[in-house]
């Protein structure tokens, strides 16, 4: 496990180009809703994986999984909506192709009837999606005004394990992602697991100014 560990984490050191780290800042977010407006051809040409983590499309191997749950107590309170409401769970895996281990796994959800409008949105065969999420729910006329998110850390579990292709004691950073619209309503909410050794967090705070004399 160790040496197979080694040989990912260089290879994949060696093909990222941001230092050899995914790195995930606060401005990926405008990038992808000023992307959201533009052609299908430009939105098709590179994803937010890509942004983050210098690779290429023919880098990277997608993965998408689509299953229709009932909200829980825990969706329903990020939602504001009852239990038991239909929530269309998206299940992803972004991974390196010539090292076999994945760069991310991410679970997103959002309330299937909000995003049913566009059935297209339902189908798993239409991921990866050009422009993502952002443009994904401009389809169906939302607008995303704000984004939250809060990050967590954990040993792996065996999945986790698995799928990252790291050992034990390597923690895995968990960003809790929340895009709200301008009507103040969250819409889309995910969990993206990233491998703690090769993630870099950078977070920008602009401060409003206070009044001169």
């Amino acid at each position: 496990m160790a040496a197979k560990y080694e040989r990912i984490a260089d290879d994949i050191r060696h093909r990222i180009g941001t230092g050899g780290r995914i790195r995930r800042a606060a401005e990926r977010h405008q990038w992808e809703k000023d992307r959201a407006l533009l052609s299908e051809a430009v939105r098709r040409s590179t994803g937010a994986t890509e942004h983050d983590t210098g690779l290429t499309i023919d880098d990277l191997e997608f993965f998408a999984h689509y299953q229709t749950i009932e909200a829980d107590t825990g969706v329903a309170a990020v939602f504001d909506v009852p239990i038991g409401t239909r929530i269309l769970r998206r299940d992803y895996r972004t991974q390196l192709k010539a090292a076999g281990a994945a760069v991310s796994i991410s679970t997103s959800y959002l309330v299937y009837d909000v995003v049913a409008a566009n059935p297209r949105l339902l189908d798993a065969g239409e991921e990866p999606w050009p422009g993502g999420t952002q443009h994904q729910l401009r389809t169906v006329n939302i607008e995303i005004d704000r984004v939250v998110e809060s990050i967590t850390a954990h040993l792996p579990n065996a999945t986790e394990m698995e799928e990252l292709d790291i050992p034990s004691d390597v923690a895995v950073l968990v960003v809790r992602k929340q895009m709200i619209d301008t009507r103040g309503r969250t819409v889309e909410f995910s969990d993206v697991v990233l491998p703690g050794d090769r993630t870099e967090l950078v977070f920008e705070t602009q401060l409003s100014r206070w009044d001169r004399p």
